[in-house]
C-alpha cells in the first residue's frame, strides 16, 4: 500500500516525510516548541524548508534548546559568535531577531498567562481544518495571519510577515493544510 502524503514531503527525504508525518499539523502548546517553531520559521524566510530542517539541532544546540530565559539572555558576543562558524544560516538580522522575539515572547508570556495562550488565541484556541483536495488550494496568508503578522510586531517580534505567520500556524497545527488524499489529514 503506498502511503499518500502531502506534496512537499512526497519526496525521497527521510527528514522531511518525518517531520511531515509527526509534527506539521500536531497542536502544539508547549511554549518552548512554538518558541522553536516561530524562530524556524523565520529562519526559512526566502529559503526552503529543507535549509532550515536540517540545520534543526545545530539552531537547538546554538538557542539553549529554545529556552526563551536563556535566549533572551544571550550577549551580543555569543550571537556574533554564531555569525562566524556556525552552521545556522548566517544572516545578521535572522540570528539577532531570535534573542529580540525571545525578550517580546518573555513580555507576551507575562501580560497573557503564556506565550501558548497568546498564540493560539489568533485562532480562538481552536484548530481550523481546511477542505483542501489540491495544493494551489492551500493559502500563503489568510486575515488571520495577517492579523497575527501585525500583532506580533506591535508586540516587538521580527520575522513575523504574514507568509511565516501562515507557516508557523499550520506547523503549529493551529491549521489543518493536510490535503484531503493525505494520510495525516485530521490526524493532529
Amino acid at each position: 500500500m503506498t502511503i499518500v502524503r502531502c506534496h512537499w514531503a512526497a519526496v525521497a527525504d527521510a527528514r522531511m516525510q518525518a517531520y511531515h508525518d509527526t509534527e506539521w499539523g500536531v497542536p502544539e502548546h508547549d511554549d518552548r516548541m512554538l518558541f522553536e517553531l516561530l524562530t524556524l520559521e523565520g529562519a526559512q524566510a526566502g529559503l526552503s524548508w529543507r535549509t532550515v530542517l536540517i540545520r534543526r539541532e545545530a539552531y537547538r544546540a546554538a538557542y539553549h534548546d529554545f529556552d526563551i530565559q536563556r535566549v533572551a539572555a544571550m550577549t551580543d558576543a555569543e550571537l556574533e559568535a554564531l555569525l562566524q562558524d556556525s552552521p545556522l544560516i548566517r544572516n545578521r538580522l535572522k540570528i539577532f531577531s531570535v534573542r529580540g522575539n525571545a525578550e517580546a515572547a518573555l513580555r507576551v508570556a507575562a501580560e497573557h498567562g503564556s506565550l501558548d495562550r497568546y498564540l493560539w488565541s489568533f485562532v480562538n484556541n481552536t484548530p481550523t481544518r481546511n477542505p483542501w483536495t489540491n495544493r494551489s488550494q492551500v493559502p500563503a496568508t489568510t486575515p488571520v495571519s495577517d492579523t497575527m503578522s501585525k500583532a506580533l510586531k506591535k508586540a516587538g517580534f521580527r520575522f513575523v510577515g504574514s507568509t511565516i505567520c501562515y507557516a508557523f500556524m499550520q506547523a503549529a497545527g493551529m491549521v489543518d493544510d493536510h490535503l484531503a488524499d493525505c494520510f495525516r489529514r485530521g490526524a493532529g
